[in-house]
Parts: structure tokens; sequence; C-alpha cells
């Protein structure tokens, strides 16, 4: 039975062992809540740690743990704390952590540290496989498993895998930095679809798969290892109807059981009947803004010093990661704003921040919610939040103001918050007394807006639509002509060539042969290839043609001391086997004098970019150069260049990474022609990588064996994954 295998750091119910006895208990976070529905349907199963490292549980304890984590249908990935040190607080949260939220200054990038990331991603990955069966779908959750979709990909190729960050996307300017980029984006791109809570995470992500990786984009599809992979955005919604039905059950609470919390709140309202409550509530995190929101506070009642004795800021500071200096850093900070604050201002009948250190139950976080004027939810960087989120579901009596920082990834969607920027205390001091002024009909209409839209796109929502679009991406194939090349063809193939009397292959050279490079100058044959190329060439009754878009004068100093047939300049030269140099068309180079000052001056606004200039061709290489900047420039010259080309016999072909400008006469597959034209070949392979050779497959018989590295939208018969394969595929053919 196909199930969905949920897969995240954490598990969804916290274990802990009091006296000797195995306390369970579900979580009661976003995720787990999220993804309740998804756990419980059918046989799905949760994978991630539980929370205990292996050397403070035995042997008799573990199986304990196993059998308790079984019946919740979760499974636990065994990490020890090394794992805990080094993989989690060290790379996921002491250099990921801060540079995915713009915190540069706080990021540690430590080579234990990643070596211990790569080893958990792989324990979780061995978990995974270990319970994976045909048609199960994975889905994947954030910053600590980036590795962990490629991981299982490389193991399973067909299985569907489906990933989400839960925090920002940073910008390309950001990114770059991290050393292990592009192992990290690699990791990413094992899977089908890869979700955010924002456009704008999505476009970076986007520019940072261009631009470290030069792969081809459409849109939000990114066409790689043969697959379409799909990228989007879905905002992470709440438990809606838990937080409202627990606000309206709140104000059915009978006086004798309130909490000493709620008492303290009911006082400070009959005090003074003009009060209100600013509520705060955060993790003690550096990205949540915790220090700014109690200076814009302090800010706000100087500005406006007719609100001192009347406004409070109730201020909830769960903690977190109380063993890290950067957090031990920020209470310490947050301990003094408070105490200085307070000690400044406050009368005998008022306290301007209440401020609590700890993290509290449900039902007081509702007492919170529920007594609360306004909210501020400003982190410096927020993925999402939730908090703001949930403050909405809980005011049922169309009363309530959210203030919200632009930072969060909330407020793409939580347009009728007032808006602020966290860093600007002057304009987070106006919106506060806006939000004490704003008359209860605009309040009401705000609310109905807000509500409306975080009820409809709830948890459970959230997850379907993601679930939705991982199906579509993955029933998304790439336009597939060709045929994976599989061995049982190889076989086929050399049992023809055996039988073959005259045998004919046709070899591209830059892409096929040899890798490409950043300097085409660079990418001279090494020994293997021609170890290669002579033991193919050893047969007699077997022809090798290299047929390639390079210059006479390169091909020649490479080549042109072994007896084999060379095509230069994609089919403007060729020496046959045993023969001179010849044109194979009349060929003029005086156009090169009106194309070159063009290609001079792209090349020189587009650093990285080369010119190539050949006897009958001009080459612009953009190999080097930025991509996003690229693609731009290549747009650019491509309409330039065809304005000065009309009504000329020439060409602008467009090859991997690089525009050729050549006469439209000339092509691989004339030349291919005019090699097999009069001969007998009774065997033809040929094998090419670019558009380029698509003119060559093109012209050959039907009876040729014709195979595309890499990109599969061909008319060749056949497809290889990239040119790593084309050695081995070569020496099966002539050796099998």
């Amino acid at each position: 039975m196909e199930k969905t295998i949920i897969v995240s750091n954490r598990l969804p119910v916290d274990l802990k062992y009091n006296e000797g006895k195995l306390i369970v208990k579900s979580s009661s976070g976003g995720l787990a809540t999220g993804m309740k529905s998804v756990h419980s349907e059918g046989n799905g199963i949760w994978i991630g740690w539980s929370g205990l490292t292996e050397e403070v549980i035995n042997p008799k304890q573990k199986l304990e743990v196993n059998e308790a984590l079984a019946k919740e249908k979760c499974i636990s990935v065994p990490l020890n704390q090394y794992d805990i040190d080094n993989y989690y607080y060290g790379f996921s949260n002491a250099a990921l952590w801060p540079l995915f939220h713009y915190f540069q200054a706080y990021t540690e990038f430590e080579l234990h540290h990643w070596k211990s990331y790569v080893e958990v991603n792989q324990k979780f990955a061995d978990v995974v496989l270990e319970h994976l069966n045909e048609g199960d779908t994975v889905w994947i959750h954030d910053y600590q498993l980036l590795l962990l979709p490629e991981l299982l990909r490389k193991k399973r190729k067909n299985i569907t895998i489906g990933f989400f960050l839960h925090i920002p996307y940073p910008s390309y300017e950001i990114f770059r930095t991290c050393p292990w980029r592009n192992e990290l984006l690699q990791g990413m791109l094992g899977a089908d679809l890869i979700g955010f809570h924002t456009y704008d995470y999505v476009r970076h992500f986007i520019s940072s798969v261009e631009r470290l990786k030069g792969i081809e984009i459409n849109f939000n599809e990114i066409s790689y290892d043969n697959r379409i992979i799909k990228v989007d955005s879905f905002p992470m919604g709440i438990d809606y109807n838990k937080y409202h039905n627990a606000a309206l059950e709140h104000h059915k609470y009978p006086e004798s059981s309130k909490s000493e919390l709620m008492k303290n709140i009911d006082f400070h309202n009959k005090s003074n009947e003009e009060s209100k409550l600013i509520l705060s509530i955060d993790r003690m995190d550096y990205t949540k803004g915790i220090p700014n929101r109690i200076k814009s506070f302090e800010y706000f009642l100087n500005k406006y010093p007719e609100y001192k004795g009347k406004v409070r800021l109730v201020m909830l500071a769960v903690p977190s990661r109380e063993n890290v200096l950067q957090y031990q850093l920020l209470k310490r900070e947050t301990d003094e704003l408070v105490g200085r604050i307070n000690g400044d201002l406050s009368t005998i009948s008022w306290t301007p921040v209440w401020y609590f250190y700890r993290a509290l139950p449900f039902h007081e976080l509702i007492d919170l919610y529920v007594s609360s004027d306004v909210a501020m939810v400003t982190p410096i960087r927020d993925g999402m939040n939730l908090v703001a989120k949930e403050y909405i579901a809980t005011r049922t009596k169309n009363d309530g103001v959210l203030i919200l920082s632009e930072m969060a990834g909330a407020a793409k969607e939580m347009h009728e918050a007032l808006i602020v920027n966290p860093n600007n205390f002057d304009q987070t001091a106006d919106c506060i007394k806006e939000a004490l002024e704003m008359p209860a009909e605009e309040q009401k209409t705000r609310l109905e807006a807000l509500q409306k839209r975080i009820s409809r796109y709830d948890v459970e929502r959230w997850a379907k639509e993601f679930l939705k679009g991982l199906k579509v991406a993955k029933d998304t194939v790439p336009l597939q002509i060709a045929q994976k090349l599989i061995p049982t063809k190889i076989e086929e193939i050399a049992s023809e060539y055996k039988k073959a009397s005259r045998k004919l292959f046709l070899l591209d050279y830059d892409g096929t042969l040899v890798g490409f490079k950043n300097n085409p100058g660079e990418a001279s044959p090494g020994q293997e290839v021609y170890d290669l190329l002579d033991q193919i060439n050893s047969d007699e009754n077997t022809e090798i043609a290299i047929i390639s878009g390079r210059d006479r004068k390169t091909l020649e100093s490479w080549f042109g001391h072994k007896n084999y047939t060379l095509v230069t300049d994609h089919g403007a030269w060729m020496r046959k086997k045993g023969e001179d140099w010849t044109p194979l068309d009349h060929l003029k180079s005086n156009w090169k004098e009106n194309i070159r000052p063009v290609m001079e001056a792209f090349t020189d606004s587009t650093p990285g970019a080369l010119i190539e200039e050949k006897e009958y061709s001009l080459a612009w290489h953009y190999r080097k150069a930025d991509a996003k900047m690229a693609a731009l420039r290549t747009m650019e010259l491509k309409h330039v260049l065809k304005s000065f080309l009309f009504n000329h016999t020439l060409t602008v072909l467009e090859g991997n990474k690089v525009l050729e400008v050549k006469n439209s006469n000339v092509n691989k597959g004339r030349a291919a022609s005019n090699i097999v034209l009069n001969s007998n070949y009774d065997f033809i392979f040929a094998i090419g990588d670019d558009w380029t050779d698509e003119f060559m497959f093109e012209e050959l018989p039907k009876n040729a064996h014709t195979v595309k590295v890499g990109n599969v939208k061909t008319v060749a018969n056949y497809y290889i994954e990239d040119n790593t394969e084309v050695h081995d595929l070569l020496r099966q053919i002539i050796t099998s």
C-alpha cells in the first residue's frame, strides 16, 4: 500500500523519562499540527529524531522508545550527542539559521560542522530508504535536511520527493557566501517540488540555481537531471478553528477557573478604564527583533507621553537554545532593556513592560491573545510567523489591531495589518498610536478580511495544496523524443558493430569527448581521450570523424597527427582520412568587420564573456559570466545580430553557453552527409551534446545510431545522462 513518509529533524512527539518511566506527549508545534491529517491517513509514517540521544538510553530503553514511537506511527533516526552538537547546534543553527535570516555576523562555517551535517543527512537517508516502498511519497521538511532529497534520489530515481523550507531563503548575494552552496543546492534539487512560504523566497532560490548551477529555468520549472523540478510558494496557515474556538470558550470561564495571569490582566483593566495592552509573543531569538520592539515602545511613550500610565507592553519570550552564546547575550540585553525602561518610566500604579521569560500552557496563551488590544509582531526576519495568524484567529469580538513587520513572510498575505519596518522606531511608534486610536468600525473591517483569508487557507489546506502540487510536479515530465540508452540496447548496438564490415563514428568534441571549460582553450584532449580514439581507430574497418565547432588551427594542433577525419567550424572545413584540408563551401569572412564591434560592445558590458574568432565565424562565449546578466545580454545580442544579418547569408547559432555567427549554408548536417555520401557504411554511430549536433542527427540515414548527451529534447534516437558516460559507452560498443 502506498504511503506518505514525512521527514523532519524532530518527531511530532516529545519523549522524556521521569523517574524511569517513559512519558510520551504530542507536540503542539505548527508542523505537527499541519501534518496531523497527512500523518494519520492511510499507513503514513513520520521519520525524525526522538529528542533522546544514544548516550542517554540503554538498549532496553531504546527498544521501549521504538515501541512507543511505533504506536504513534513514528520512526526514530538514532543520533548521538556529537551529532546534535555539530549537525544541529553547529551547521544547522550556527551556519544555516543566521545565514538564511541575513545575520551574517553570527554565521560560523566550520568544516567539522559541515561533515557532521553530511553524515546526519545520510543517517536520515538510510532510515528513510529502509522503510521506502515503490509508489511512496516522501515529504521532507526544513533547513536541517537540505541534502536529503538528493541522497534519496541517488538510490531511488523514480520516487516522489517534496521539500518544504520553513525559514526564509536568502538572496543570491547572501547564499553565495556559504562554502558548500553548490552541495546544498544539489541536495534540494533532488526533490520534485520545492516549496517556500512566499514568492520572494521562490525568486531568491531560482536566482541561486540560475547563477550557481547554470541550469535551464522556465518560469518556476527547473529542467535538470532529465526531470522537471517545480518551485512554488505555499504560505503556511494555522489550525484556525482550534484558536478561534478556544477564544470563544475563554469568554465562558467562571471567575474561579481563571488563571493567575488572567486575574492580573483583569485587575489591570479594572484599575484604569483607558488602559490598553500591547502583546508581544516570541521565541527568544535574535531574528525576532525583541530589543528593537522594546526600544520602539520606549520611543512611542516618549514621543506620545499622554499614553504613559495607560498602555502596557506584555512581552512573553519563550526560552530557546539557552546554551548558545548569541542567545545568552540576547537574553541579557532584553533583561537590561526591560529593567532600564521600567526603572525610568514606572510609577506606583503602572509598569510599562510586563516581561515573562518562560513557556506558557495553551490556555494561558489564549488569555494573552484574547485580552490584548494590539499585537506587535515585528521580527527582523521571519519565514512566515504564525503568531500573527493566531492573534487574528482569537479576535472573536471584531476588535483588535495587528502591527506586523514587513520582514515577516506573513506580511505578504496579511495586508490589512499595520505594516512596519522594525528598524524604523519613529514609524513603529506612529503605528502603535494609530492602532490604539483606530475606530471600532475600521478594526472590524480589517479583522473580517484577515479572518476570512486565514480561516480559508488554514494549515490543513496548506498541506493538501502542497501534496496536490507535488502530484502535478511528479506527473510533469520533460518532452522525451529520445529513449534512454539502456544496457540491452547498448548490447544490440555492439552486436551490430561486430558484424559490420564498414563502420563510422561521428563524434562531437566539446561536451561529448571532453567536458566544458570556462576558457575554451583549456579543453585540450588528455591521454585518456587519445587512448580511447586510438583503440577505436585500430580496427582497419572503422573510421573516426571528429565533427566539431572548433576552428581548423585548434583541431589540427590536437589531432593533425592522427589518421582521423576532421571537420571544423561546424562544417566549414574537412580533412578526410588520409587527405588534405578542403573547404565545404566558398565562404567569405569580410562580414566579421561589421559584426566584431557589436560583439565587443557586449563583451565589454558583460564581465566574464569573451569572443573566439574562427576562420569563418565569430563565437561569443558567456560560460564565465553571471547567469542572470548573461541571460539578459544574450537576448539583447541575438536581437541586435539578427537585425544586422537580415538579407545576409549568415545565421546566429546557439550552442552551449555560446552564440556563434556563421554562414547559414554551413552546418554539421551537410558535413555528415558529405562523409556518408558514396560510402557504403553498414554501421554509423553519431553522438553529440548540443543544438549544433541536431543538424547531424537529422541528415544521417535512419539506420544510424544517434545519441544525444544530456538534453533529451532531440531528434536523436537515444540519450545518455551526461558526458561522463561517453567514454564507457564507446568502449562497451567496441569491446563487447
